[in-house]
Protein backbone atom coordinates (compact mmCIF):
# COMPACT_ATOMS: atom_id res chain seq x y z
CA UNK A 1 0.00 0.00 0.00
CA UNK A 2 1.10 3.53 -0.62
CA UNK A 3 1.97 5.52 2.46
CA UNK A 4 -0.24 8.44 3.45
CA UNK A 5 2.53 10.93 2.67
CA UNK A 6 3.14 9.54 -0.80
CA UNK A 7 -0.57 9.63 -1.59
CA UNK A 8 -0.66 13.29 -0.56
CA UNK A 9 2.35 14.12 -2.75
CA UNK A 10 0.96 12.34 -5.82
CA UNK A 11 -2.48 13.91 -5.46
CA UNK A 12 -1.08 17.38 -4.77
CA UNK A 13 1.17 17.27 -7.83
CA UNK A 14 -1.81 16.49 -10.03
CA UNK A 15 -3.83 19.32 -8.52
CA UNK A 16 -0.97 21.79 -9.00
CA UNK A 17 -0.56 20.72 -12.61
CA UNK A 18 -4.30 21.02 -13.21
CA UNK A 19 -4.31 24.58 -11.86
CA UNK A 20 -1.24 25.47 -13.92
CA UNK A 21 -2.75 24.15 -17.13
CA UNK A 22 -6.07 25.91 -16.47
CA UNK A 23 -4.27 29.23 -15.93
CA UNK A 24 -2.12 28.66 -19.02
CA UNK A 25 -5.20 28.09 -21.17
CA UNK A 26 -7.04 31.11 -19.81
CA UNK A 27 -4.08 33.36 -20.63
CA UNK A 28 -3.05 31.69 -23.90
CA UNK A 29 -3.37 34.18 -26.74
CA UNK A 30 -2.99 31.86 -29.74
CA UNK A 31 -5.61 29.65 -31.36
CA UNK A 32 -9.32 29.54 -30.65
CA UNK A 33 -9.96 31.60 -27.53
CA UNK A 34 -13.37 30.03 -26.80
CA UNK A 35 -11.86 26.56 -27.11
CA UNK A 36 -9.09 27.45 -24.65
CA UNK A 37 -11.56 28.89 -22.14
CA UNK A 38 -13.91 25.89 -22.16
CA UNK A 39 -11.03 23.45 -21.80
CA UNK A 40 -9.66 25.55 -18.94
CA UNK A 41 -13.07 25.54 -17.20
CA UNK A 42 -13.35 21.79 -17.62
CA UNK A 43 -9.93 21.20 -16.05
CA UNK A 44 -10.54 23.75 -13.31
CA UNK A 45 -13.87 22.13 -12.39
CA UNK A 46 -12.23 18.70 -12.11
CA UNK A 47 -9.35 20.15 -10.12
CA UNK A 48 -11.72 21.77 -7.62
CA UNK A 49 -13.68 18.52 -7.28
CA UNK A 50 -10.57 16.37 -6.82
CA UNK A 51 -9.04 18.95 -4.50
CA UNK A 52 -12.05 18.58 -2.21
CA UNK A 53 -11.45 14.83 -2.01
CA UNK A 54 -7.79 15.28 -1.13
CA UNK A 55 -8.48 17.86 1.57
CA UNK A 56 -11.35 15.87 3.05
CA UNK A 57 -9.15 12.76 3.23
CA UNK A 58 -6.73 14.55 5.57
CA UNK A 59 -8.82 17.35 7.09
CA UNK A 60 -12.55 16.90 7.86
CA UNK A 61 -14.37 19.63 5.94
CA UNK A 62 -17.57 21.44 6.80
CA UNK A 63 -20.67 20.57 4.77
CA UNK A 64 -20.56 23.82 2.82
CA UNK A 65 -16.89 23.27 1.95
CA UNK A 66 -17.67 19.79 0.63
CA UNK A 67 -20.51 21.23 -1.43
CA UNK A 68 -18.29 23.88 -3.02
CA UNK A 69 -15.91 21.09 -3.98
CA UNK A 70 -18.49 18.93 -5.72
CA UNK A 71 -19.95 21.98 -7.48
CA UNK A 72 -16.91 21.94 -9.76
CA UNK A 73 -18.53 19.14 -11.75
CA UNK A 74 -21.53 21.35 -12.52
CA UNK A 75 -19.47 23.68 -14.68
CA UNK A 76 -16.86 21.13 -15.78
CA UNK A 77 -19.46 18.89 -17.45
CA UNK A 78 -21.05 21.46 -19.82
CA UNK A 79 -17.59 22.92 -20.49
CA UNK A 80 -16.48 19.52 -21.78
CA UNK A 81 -19.37 19.49 -24.26
CA UNK A 82 -18.82 23.08 -25.36
CA UNK A 83 -15.11 22.39 -25.80
CA UNK A 84 -15.92 19.66 -28.31
CA UNK A 85 -18.23 22.01 -30.21
CA UNK A 86 -15.50 24.66 -30.48
CA UNK A 87 -13.03 22.06 -31.74
CA UNK A 88 -15.31 20.89 -34.54
CA UNK A 89 -16.92 24.26 -35.28
CA UNK A 90 -14.05 26.69 -35.13
CA UNK A 91 -16.17 29.78 -35.87
CA UNK A 92 -19.13 28.84 -33.66
CA UNK A 93 -20.61 31.81 -31.81
CA UNK A 94 -22.34 31.16 -28.49
CA UNK A 95 -25.52 32.99 -27.53
CA UNK A 96 -26.78 33.82 -24.04
CA UNK A 97 -29.16 30.88 -24.35
CA UNK A 98 -26.21 28.47 -24.58
CA UNK A 99 -24.95 29.57 -21.18
CA UNK A 100 -28.17 28.35 -19.57
CA UNK A 101 -26.25 25.09 -19.16
CA UNK A 102 -24.27 26.75 -16.37
CA UNK A 103 -27.39 27.74 -14.41
CA UNK A 104 -27.34 24.53 -12.26
CA UNK A 105 -23.86 25.49 -11.05
CA UNK A 106 -24.99 29.01 -10.12
CA UNK A 107 -28.09 27.72 -8.33
CA UNK A 108 -26.07 25.12 -6.47
CA UNK A 109 -23.68 27.80 -5.20
CA UNK A 110 -26.59 29.75 -3.73
CA UNK A 111 -27.88 26.57 -2.08
CA UNK A 112 -24.48 25.42 -0.78
CA UNK A 113 -25.26 26.12 2.91
CA UNK A 114 -28.50 24.14 2.73
CA UNK A 115 -27.50 21.03 0.74
CA UNK A 116 -27.22 18.12 3.23
CA UNK A 117 -23.90 16.26 3.47
CA UNK A 118 -24.48 14.18 6.57
CA UNK A 119 -24.57 10.71 5.02
CA UNK A 120 -28.33 10.40 5.09
CA UNK A 121 -30.56 9.66 2.11
CA UNK A 122 -30.79 13.36 1.18
CA UNK A 123 -27.02 13.59 0.79
CA UNK A 124 -26.98 10.48 -1.38
CA UNK A 125 -29.78 11.91 -3.50
CA UNK A 126 -28.06 15.29 -4.00
CA UNK A 127 -24.69 13.77 -4.85
CA UNK A 128 -26.46 11.35 -7.19
CA UNK A 129 -27.97 14.27 -9.12
CA UNK A 130 -24.49 15.70 -9.73
CA UNK A 131 -23.18 12.33 -10.91
CA UNK A 132 -26.18 12.02 -13.23
CA UNK A 133 -25.59 15.59 -14.45
CA UNK A 134 -22.03 14.62 -15.44
CA UNK A 135 -23.35 11.51 -17.22
CA UNK A 136 -25.79 13.61 -19.29
CA UNK A 137 -22.99 15.80 -20.64
CA UNK A 138 -20.72 12.83 -21.24
CA UNK A 139 -23.49 11.31 -23.36
CA UNK A 140 -23.97 14.60 -25.23
CA UNK A 141 -20.23 14.84 -25.84
CA UNK A 142 -19.84 11.26 -27.07
CA UNK A 143 -22.90 11.68 -29.29
CA UNK A 144 -21.54 14.93 -30.74
CA UNK A 145 -18.19 13.26 -31.45
CA UNK A 146 -19.86 10.31 -33.19
CA UNK A 147 -22.08 12.52 -35.38
CA UNK A 148 -19.26 14.85 -36.42
CA UNK A 149 -16.31 12.46 -36.58
CA UNK A 150 -16.13 12.64 -40.38
CA UNK A 151 -16.33 16.44 -40.48
CA UNK A 152 -13.08 17.12 -38.66
CA UNK A 153 -9.46 16.10 -39.01
CA UNK A 154 -8.22 12.83 -37.61
CA UNK A 155 -6.05 14.59 -35.02
CA UNK A 156 -9.02 16.55 -33.62
CA UNK A 157 -11.20 13.43 -33.45
CA UNK A 158 -8.49 11.47 -31.65
CA UNK A 159 -7.73 14.32 -29.28
CA UNK A 160 -11.34 14.85 -28.20
CA UNK A 161 -11.97 11.10 -28.00
CA UNK A 162 -9.02 10.67 -25.62
CA UNK A 163 -10.32 13.47 -23.40
CA UNK A 164 -13.74 11.80 -23.30
CA UNK A 165 -12.22 8.44 -22.40
CA UNK A 166 -10.38 10.01 -19.46
CA UNK A 167 -13.53 11.89 -18.40
CA UNK A 168 -15.61 8.71 -18.55
CA UNK A 169 -13.12 6.91 -16.31
CA UNK A 170 -13.35 9.78 -13.83
CA UNK A 171 -17.16 9.45 -13.92
CA UNK A 172 -16.88 5.77 -12.96
CA UNK A 173 -14.79 6.88 -9.99
CA UNK A 174 -17.62 9.19 -8.91
CA UNK A 175 -20.11 6.34 -9.19
CA UNK A 176 -17.87 4.40 -6.79
CA UNK A 177 -17.97 7.35 -4.41
CA UNK A 178 -21.74 7.52 -4.72
CA UNK A 179 -22.12 3.96 -3.44
CA UNK A 180 -19.50 4.56 -0.76
CA UNK A 181 -16.79 2.25 -2.10
CA UNK A 182 -14.03 3.52 0.21
CA UNK A 183 -11.13 2.57 -2.06
CA UNK A 184 -12.44 4.89 -4.77
CA UNK A 185 -12.21 7.94 -2.56
CA UNK A 186 -8.43 8.41 -2.56
CA UNK A 187 -7.62 6.30 -5.64
CA UNK A 188 -9.53 8.93 -7.66
CA UNK A 189 -7.11 11.80 -6.91
CA UNK A 190 -4.12 9.58 -7.67
CA UNK A 191 -5.66 8.48 -10.97
CA UNK A 192 -6.44 12.13 -11.76
CA UNK A 193 -2.79 13.06 -11.13
CA UNK A 194 -1.52 10.55 -13.67
CA UNK A 195 -4.28 11.52 -16.09
CA UNK A 196 -3.56 15.26 -15.88
CA UNK A 197 0.17 14.73 -16.44
CA UNK A 198 -0.45 12.53 -19.47
CA UNK A 199 -2.91 15.11 -20.74
CA UNK A 200 -0.42 17.94 -20.13
CA UNK A 201 2.31 16.11 -21.99
CA UNK A 202 0.13 15.54 -25.03
CA UNK A 203 -1.23 19.08 -24.90
CA UNK A 204 2.01 20.99 -24.44
CA UNK A 205 4.29 18.71 -26.43
CA UNK A 206 2.39 18.20 -29.65
CA UNK A 207 -1.32 17.81 -30.07
CA UNK A 208 -2.63 21.18 -29.02
CA UNK A 209 -0.39 23.14 -31.31
CA UNK A 210 -1.06 20.76 -34.20
CA UNK A 211 -4.79 21.28 -33.67
CA UNK A 212 -4.45 25.05 -33.73
CA UNK A 213 -2.00 25.09 -36.65
CA UNK A 214 -4.69 24.26 -39.21
CA UNK A 215 -7.68 25.77 -37.40
CA UNK A 216 -8.52 28.01 -40.38
CA UNK A 217 -8.33 25.21 -42.96
CA UNK A 218 -11.43 24.27 -44.93
CA UNK A 219 -10.34 20.63 -45.31
CA UNK A 220 -12.68 18.27 -43.48
CA UNK A 221 -11.74 14.71 -42.61
CA UNK A 222 -13.14 13.15 -45.80
CA UNK A 223 -11.25 15.56 -48.05
CA UNK A 224 -8.15 15.13 -45.94
CA UNK A 225 -8.24 11.34 -46.39
CA UNK A 226 -8.81 11.61 -50.14
CA UNK A 227 -5.91 14.03 -50.59
CA UNK A 228 -3.64 11.94 -48.38
CA UNK A 229 -4.36 8.89 -50.54
CA UNK A 230 -3.33 10.91 -53.60
CA UNK A 231 -0.05 11.81 -51.91
CA UNK A 232 0.58 8.15 -51.08
CA UNK A 233 -0.24 7.12 -54.65
CA UNK A 234 2.16 9.74 -56.01
CA UNK A 235 4.97 8.45 -53.81
CA UNK A 236 4.29 4.77 -54.47
CA UNK A 237 3.72 4.89 -58.23
CA UNK A 238 6.06 7.68 -59.33
CA UNK A 239 8.62 7.20 -56.52
CA UNK A 240 8.75 10.95 -56.06
CA UNK A 241 10.64 10.53 -52.79
CA UNK A 242 13.77 9.52 -54.74
CA UNK A 243 14.22 13.15 -55.79
CA UNK A 244 16.67 14.52 -53.22
CA UNK A 245 15.38 18.05 -53.86
CA UNK A 246 11.75 17.13 -53.16
CA UNK A 247 9.77 19.87 -51.38
CA UNK A 248 6.21 20.56 -50.37
CA UNK A 249 5.96 22.96 -53.31
CA UNK A 250 6.95 20.25 -55.81
CA UNK A 251 4.32 17.83 -54.47
CA UNK A 252 1.67 20.55 -54.40
CA UNK A 253 2.33 21.43 -58.04
CA UNK A 254 2.05 17.79 -59.08
CA UNK A 255 -1.30 17.42 -57.31
CA UNK A 256 -2.47 20.95 -58.11
CA UNK A 257 -3.29 21.83 -54.49
CA UNK A 258 -1.83 24.24 -51.95
CA UNK A 259 1.41 23.29 -50.23
CA UNK A 260 -0.21 24.03 -46.86
CA UNK A 261 -2.90 21.43 -47.57
CA UNK A 262 -0.26 18.79 -48.36
CA UNK A 263 1.44 19.57 -45.07
CA UNK A 264 -1.88 19.39 -43.23
CA UNK A 265 -3.01 16.01 -44.57
CA UNK A 266 0.37 14.42 -43.86
CA UNK A 267 0.41 15.81 -40.34
CA UNK A 268 -3.18 14.80 -39.59
CA UNK A 269 -2.95 11.28 -41.01
CA UNK A 270 0.55 10.29 -39.91
CA UNK A 271 1.44 12.72 -37.09
CA UNK A 272 4.62 13.42 -39.06
CA UNK A 273 5.90 16.52 -40.79
CA UNK A 274 6.61 16.49 -44.53
CA UNK A 275 10.28 15.55 -44.29
CA UNK A 276 9.66 12.79 -41.75
CA UNK A 277 7.04 11.39 -44.11
CA UNK A 278 9.43 11.52 -47.11
CA UNK A 279 12.27 9.96 -45.13
CA UNK A 280 10.01 7.09 -44.14
CA UNK A 281 9.71 6.11 -47.81
CA UNK A 282 13.41 6.65 -48.41
CA UNK A 283 14.37 4.44 -45.47
CA UNK A 284 12.09 1.65 -46.66
CA UNK A 285 13.78 1.89 -50.07
CA UNK A 286 17.22 1.84 -48.41
CA UNK A 287 16.32 -1.28 -46.42
CA UNK A 288 15.46 -3.08 -49.64
CA UNK A 289 18.72 -1.99 -51.29
CA UNK A 290 20.81 -2.99 -48.26
CA UNK A 291 19.45 -6.54 -48.56
CA UNK A 292 19.60 -6.63 -52.37
CA UNK A 293 22.30 -8.95 -53.71
CA UNK A 294 22.98 -6.48 -56.53
CA UNK A 295 24.04 -3.87 -53.97
CA UNK A 296 26.11 -6.17 -51.76
CA UNK A 297 29.37 -4.50 -52.83
CA UNK A 298 28.01 -0.97 -53.02
CA UNK A 299 29.11 1.62 -50.50
CA UNK A 300 26.66 3.06 -47.99
CA UNK A 301 26.94 6.40 -49.78
CA UNK A 302 25.60 4.84 -52.98
CA UNK A 303 22.67 3.35 -51.05
CA UNK A 304 21.95 6.76 -49.55
CA UNK A 305 21.91 8.56 -52.90
CA UNK A 306 19.86 5.83 -54.60
CA UNK A 307 17.30 6.08 -51.80
CA UNK A 308 16.82 9.81 -52.30
CA UNK A 309 19.05 11.21 -49.55
CA UNK A 310 21.27 14.16 -50.39
CA UNK A 311 24.18 13.13 -48.15
CA UNK A 312 25.41 10.20 -46.09
CA UNK A 313 25.19 11.98 -42.73
CA UNK A 314 21.47 12.73 -42.94
CA UNK A 315 20.90 9.18 -44.21
CA UNK A 316 22.72 7.62 -41.24
CA UNK A 317 20.88 9.81 -38.72
CA UNK A 318 17.42 9.20 -40.22
CA UNK A 319 18.02 5.48 -40.68
CA UNK A 320 19.18 4.89 -37.11
CA UNK A 321 16.35 6.99 -35.70
CA UNK A 322 13.83 4.88 -37.58
CA UNK A 323 15.34 1.40 -37.18
CA UNK A 324 17.61 1.68 -34.16
CA UNK A 325 20.52 0.44 -36.29
CA UNK A 326 23.09 2.06 -38.53
CA UNK A 327 22.83 1.14 -42.25
CA UNK A 328 26.00 -0.97 -41.94
CA UNK A 329 24.65 -2.86 -38.92
CA UNK A 330 21.32 -3.43 -40.69
CA UNK A 331 23.11 -4.85 -43.73
CA UNK A 332 25.00 -7.36 -41.57
CA UNK A 333 21.90 -8.42 -39.62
Amino acid sequence: MLTTGLILILASLGLAQGLFLSFYLLTHKKGNKASNIFLALFLLGLTIRIGKSVLNYYIPLENWQNNIGISGILFAAPSLWFYGITLFENNRLFSIRDYVHFVPFILFLFLVPFVPRNGRFEAFWNYGIIVFHFLVYLKLSWSYLYKNRMKASKSIVQWYRNILIGSTLIWFHYVGNLFDFTIYYIIGPIFYSFLIYAFSYLFLNRHKFNLQKYSSSKLNRNRSLVLFQKVQELFETEHTFLDEGLTLYVVSKKLNVKAREISQVINENTQQNFYEFVNQYRIEKAKLLLKDSKYVNEKIAAIAYDSGFGNVTSFNVAFKKKTGLTPSAYRKK
